[in-house]
């Protein structure tokens, strides 16, 4: 068997789907289970799964912290992902891929100004010809802030992270992650769109998060058959 190498995003070990999909009850559960699977696929396949260090490494053992996960967590991630740093310098990305990925992000900004501006002139209008039947002017300004411009804000900063960072590599670890797996000839694992979709530009293979852990029960389930 072709000996299988993967590296993990973040979202490979701590996404909701990816925890469900193990039947865990929490994200610490969660974690140590799909370990385990990769426990099992280094020991008996030689399956190495990596992480970008020290980027996504970091990012992980902060995630388990943050969630009160026990030292045994923290003792598997340790054991059983390969740290490694990405080769920066070496690994060669086509200029084209960084053209389309500059005139991508110039789009992206474009749309969140034109939703800016839209809330903007959505509250503006609505403060306009606002009716209140407020005392005093300090009264007016705490229920337009309530009632208008809260509302509106949240809606916009919604519309705001939709449209800059759906399908956008907004992060260092995320680029780790692809020059790591460029540089292995390795699979991604992750939950996250932008990540996908630059590892289809990159000719990276790409494995969702939730299906990962499927994927390595497939695997030991047929080399516990051949045994």
């Amino acid at each position: 068997m072709l000996r299988q190498r993967f590296v993990l995003d973040t979202t490979g070990l701590t996404d909701l789907q990816v925890r469900d999909s193990v039947g865990a009850d929490n994200v610490c559960d969660g974690m140590k289970e799909i370990l385990e699977l990769i426990a099992k696929a280094r020991l008996d396949l030689e399956i190495s799964c990596y992480v970008p260090f020290p980027s996504v490494y970091k990012e992980l053992r902060e995630f388990a912290s943050n969630n009160n996960c026990d030292s045994e967590v923290f003792a598997k991630i340790d054991t059983w992902l390969v740290k490694k740093t990405p080769d920066r310098y070496e690994v060669k990305i086509p200029s084209r891929i960084f053209h389309e990925y500059v005139a991508y992000m110039r789009e992206r900004i474009d749309k969140g100004m034109n939703v800016a501006e839209e809330a903007i002139r959505d509250a503006s209008y609505k403060c306009l010809f606002l009716t209140s039947e407020a005392e005093n002017h300090k009264q007016i300004e705490t229920e337009i802030e309530r009632e208008v411009i809260g509302t509106i804000v949240g809606k916009f900063r919604n519309k705001y992270r939709s449209a800059l960072r759906y399908g956008i590599l907004d992060s260092a670890p995320d680029i780790d992650v692809l020059l790591l797996a460029k540089e292995l000839d390795a699979a991604v694992v992750a939950k996250d769109y932008g990540i996908q979709k630059w590892a289809e530009q990159l000719g990276v293979r790409f494995v969702p998060a939730d299906t990962f852990p499927m994927m390595l029960k497939e695997y030991l389930s047929h080399a516990e058959v051949k045994k």
